[in-house]
């Protein structure tokens, strides 16, 4: 069969291990974001993709332009990329595949701690010459902080939210949780602090790291008018989706001092670039969306995803997230 691996920005899986599960395939790795005809035009004939997480978006109009394709491989859960009831109506099998909070949870405390101490912008003086200088800006130029002592501001308290919380209590950490209901009595049960309200919550949080699925009541959740409520001190934590704040709110709650500060690894539009974005000031410290971009964690992502386009296509699909396209 003939199958398309999309977005793979870093050539990375023909080098895992389980790319020998897709052997007597033809496999085709594409290593750029493409839009439009681009892309109907590059998976014209393909029988099967692989997606990498949300990269690319399967709208109605696509997948109506592409007859050939039959299965849809999903590494990690589909999450509102994919028109699944298009997909449906056209008979393209949609599979899910597995993932593991170990590696985001890990990216989002190394972000905390990275912008606590100001290491990226320490490290970036000192390459340029400067000892013991964060940054040109007599604004920015400031020292680092422990994080022991300190309110840890959960809002998601799901798989990578507990972890969060652990890491948090390991530091020394006083963990604040926001949620609904069950997520707020679960912290308390585990030993956390729930907050009141909402205003609470971004009032007390010293660091505060949203870990929420996107989805239509999700979507803009976090408010300017929430972002003003938080300390000039405090940092804003980011690794979720870039969505989950209002269009703008972020440049515009920092530009106020309120946070002082950021870490971000997800953006409205990626592939993306901090100058694009307005932040490339010294109290923002910027990844490229590597939250699930780790070694073990790809093997398996995409182990799963290929083994169920080979199930699929050996005619035992499992996982299916459609059925009635069987």
């Amino acid at each position: 069969m003939k199958i398309a691996v999309l977005d793979d920005y870093q050539s990375a899986v023909s080098r895992l291990e389980c790319h020998q599960l897709l052997a007597g395939h033809e496999v085709h790795v594409l290593t750029q974001s493409l839009n439009d005809e681009a892309l109907v035009e590059a998976l014209r004939g393909f029988d099967a993709v692989v997606l990498i997480r949300e990269r690319t978006s399967f709208s109605a109009e696509l997948l109506r332009k592409l007859p050939d394709l039959k299965l849809i491989s999903q590494t990690g859960k589909v999450s509102g990329h994919i028109d699944v009831a298009a997909a449906t109506s056209l008979g393209i099998t949609i599979v899910e595949g597995v993932g593991d909070p170990t590696a985001p949870a890990e990216l989002t405390w190394a972000l905390i701690m990275a912008a606590y101490r100001r290491i990226p912008q320490y490290a970036a003086q000192m390459k340029a010459g400067r000892w013991q200088r964060s940054s040109d800006e007599s604004q920015y130029d400031g020292i680092g902080r422990t994080l022991k002592g300190d309110t840890l501001g959960i809002w998601g308290y799901g798989k990578i939210g507990r972890l969060i919380a652990h890491y948090g209590k390991a530091f020394g950490m006083n963990v604040l949780v926001w949620g609904r209901e069950a997520s707020r009595a679960q912290a308390q049960q585990d030993g956390h602090q729930a907050a009141d309200t909402k205003e609470h919550f971004f009032a007390q949080a010293d660091v505060l790291t949203l870990h929420l699925r996107l989805n239509d009541a999700t979507r803009g959740i976090v408010s300017a008018a929430d972002l003003a409520l938080m300390k000039p001190t405090s940092l804003l934590v980011n690794t979720s989706r870039a969505e989950l704040l209002e269009t703008g709110a972020i440049q515009r709650a920092l530009a106020a001092g309120r946070p002082g500060g950021a870490a971000l690894d997800v953006f409205e539009t990626e592939p993306a670039s901090t100058d694009e974005l307005g932040l490339m000031a010294d109290n923002v410290v910027a990844t490229p969306h590597l939250g699930y971009v780790e070694q073990k964690g790809y093997e398996l992502y995409f182990g799963s995803a290929f083994q169920n386009v080979v199930d699929f296509f050996a005619g035992h699909p499992k996982n299916v997230l459609n059925p009635q396209t069987l």
